[in-house]
This record gives C-alpha cells, sequence and structure tokens, in this order.
C-alpha cells in the first residue's frame, strides 16, 4: 500500500518515490532536508519487487491525487524514479512540477542484466526487470522539465558481483541516467544508495525544484 500523510498547505510538495528494495521511510532524511528548503515532502512506498512499473505507476498517482498543493514535483530515487517517469508518461495533473531522477537507470541497467542471469537474482530483483533491462526505456512525452543525478563513487553490487564499464555509482553507470529531453544532468562523487542521504545531494535537489536547473559547482568530470 501507498503510504504517507495527506497534506494540504500552501508550500509546494514533493513526492518522494524510493529505489528496489527500499521503505518508503528511507527517503525520509531527504524529506527533512527539502522540507528545511520550504517545501512540504511526502513519502510514497510501494512493493518494488512484487509491482510492475505499470502498477506502481497507477498507485503513484492515485497517492498524489489524494494530495492537494498549488504545484506537486516528483524525486525519484533508482527504480523510484522510472515509477515517476511511468505515471507522467499517461498522468494529466494540473499543478505538475518538476521531477529529479536520483541515479534511475534510464536507459537500461547492465548490473540488473548480469544479476538476472544468476540463479536466485531474477526473483529478487522483481517485476520491473524488463525497464531495467532496457526492453523499455523512460521517455519524457510532456512538458516537463527533469533533471537526473548521477554517481560516481563506485560502491554497491558493481563491486562485487557485477562488472560495470565507465563511470559509475556501484550499481548504475552515468551513460546509463542519460535520458534524451532532459533539462538538465549532473554528476556529484557520490555512490548509488548514498545518495538519498547526502546533504549536498539534497541541496542539488532543492535547486533543481526551484529553478529547473542544477548548480554545476557540485559537478564532477563523468
Amino acid at each position: 500500500m501507498a503510504t504517507g500523510s495527506v497534506v494540504d498547505h500552501t508550500r509546494e510538495l514533493v513526492v518522494l518515490v524510493h529505489g528496489l528494495w527500499m521503505p518508503g521511510a528511507a527517503s525520509s532524511l531527504l524529506g527533512l532536508r527539502l522540507r528545511k528548503l520550504g517545501f512540504d515532502t511526502a513519502n510514497f512506498s510501494y512493493p518494488s519487487v512484487r509491482s510492475t512499473l505499470d502498477e506502481a505507476a497507477v498507485r503513484l498517482g492515485r497517492f498524489v491525487a489524494a494530495h492537494r498543493s498549488p504545484r506537486v514535483h516528483f524525486v525519484g530515487h533508482s527504480l523510484g524514479g522510472l515509477v515517476v517517469m511511468t505515471m507522467l508518461h499517461g498522468s494529466n495533473i494540473r499543478s505538475l512540477g518538476r521531477a529529479v531522477l536520483l541515479g534511475s537507470p534510464c536507459n537500461g541497467c547492465a548490473a540488473a542484466v548480469q544479476l538476472a542471469g544468476r540463479r536466485g537474482w531474477s526473483m529478487l530483483l522483481g517485476r520491473a526487470l524488463p525497464h531495467w533491462r532496457g526492453d523499455q526505456t523512460a521517455t519524457i512525452n510532456r512538458p516537463v522539465e527533469v533533471g537526473v543525478i548521477a554517481g560516481t563513487r563506485r560502491f554497491g553490487l558493481g563491486c562485487v558481483f557485477v562488472t560495470l564499464q565507465g563511470p559509475n555509482d556501484g550499481v548504475v553507470t552515468v551513460e546509463e541516467t542519460r535520458l534524451p529531453g532532459l533539462t538538465d544532468h549532473l554528476v556529484m562523487p557520490v555512490t548509488h544508495s548514498g545518495m538519498i542521504v547526502s546533504a549536498r545531494v539534497a541541496r542539488q535537489v532543492g535547486v533543481f525544484l526551484k529553478t529547473g536547473r542544477f548548480d554545476m559547482r557540485d559537478a564532477t568530470s563523468s
């Protein structure tokens, strides 16, 4: 079930969508930091292993409909970013703001492909696996400003179970986060899981949600 308190405030709302194997509470620290920057926040939770992207997107759409806000933004981490993009593809949110994807494999995920070939891993990766493989890539088909933050601090599955080519955050490569039609793309020295607890990432998310651009002073070479 989707969780999170229904809010009705005059401040803009940021809906936080977690990644694979994580609970909605995983975004709590990021939410706290965004509230200090002047936003309201709500954590959306979904069964990341059992749900397809379409099923999670429908849940997200219903969750958003239960909230009233002058403007609704989205921040999705990893698989959560794909849930956000899938939901936006067919949504009609009148108060739609901006979206930030954190380490989301918009162009497939080599780590997922490699793990899926090993016994037991396909089940753990869940029903959204085709999107992680890149069989269906994320698209931007409506006038919404989307920013992506990619990481280059290699720590995670990519260090132990798989081989990743090029700069990566330990799970997703920088190139896998690139999406045609992006408003902005920022590469930072953070790990895949570390993105959602990084104060620097939270600041960049806030900057993009307010201005539609990242502050490139935090950028690192990709």
